[in-house]
């Protein structure tokens, strides 16, 4: 298999994975959730899901993001979602990196 089909692989599926989730989150987080529409909802975007090939996924992001998505199949409560949710997102956040430019030009001299 080429090297390229590959990586093209993996990007879709993970983007299908990312869209899939964005989609749940912001389901859960409305102030008017209702169970049975989110449900429809899940169902309707796994259907994306359904069409792209998975792929073997190595990175802590991405396996938190795909246990997320196959968690949502799972009778789990809205707090429990929102909470995997939350936590899928701060891992995502940890990835970048930020440069302590300046962490010096504001320490306090003793």
């Amino acid at each position: 298999m080429d090297v390229v089909e590959e990586k093209t692989r993996r990007v879709k599926y993970i983007r299908a994975l990312e869209r899939v989730a964005k989609a749940a989150i912001s389901g859960l987080k409305r102030a008017d959730f209702d169970e049975v529409a989110f449900k429809e909802r899940v169902r309707k975007n796994m259907q994306v899901l359904d069409k792209i090939e998975p792929v073997y996924l190595d990175q802590p992001y991405t396996k938190a993001l795909e246990a997320f998505v196959n968690g949502l199949l799972t009778h789990a409560t809205k707090e429990q979602l929102l909470k995997s949710a939350n936590a899928l997102e701060k891992l995502k956040n940890q990835r970048t990196y930020k440069k302590d430019k300046h962490k010096n030009k504001f320490k306090e001299e003793r």
